[in-house]
């Protein structure tokens, strides 16, 4: 049996921790990260516990 920790994500924006916690071996695509605090939400990719902040395009900006 393989032992996975846990750990909360942190913001991207302001590094404080969010309401989501996930496990070492957690994989998310395309994931809206929303920090409770900055109330600034991110989209995100989680690998291998590296969180790449995706930029959005332009047309989700302008709405």
């Amino acid at each position: 049996m393989i032992k996975c920790e846990s750990y909360w994500l942190r913001c991207p924006t302001c590094g404080n921790k969010t309401r989501v916690k996930i496990r070492t071996d957690t994989e998310l695509k395309n994931f809206p990260l929303f920090c409770p605090k900055c109330k600034h939400e991110s989209l995100i990719n989680v690998k291998r516990q590296q969180i790449v902040v995706i930029e959005p395009d332009a047309k989700t900006q302008s709405r």
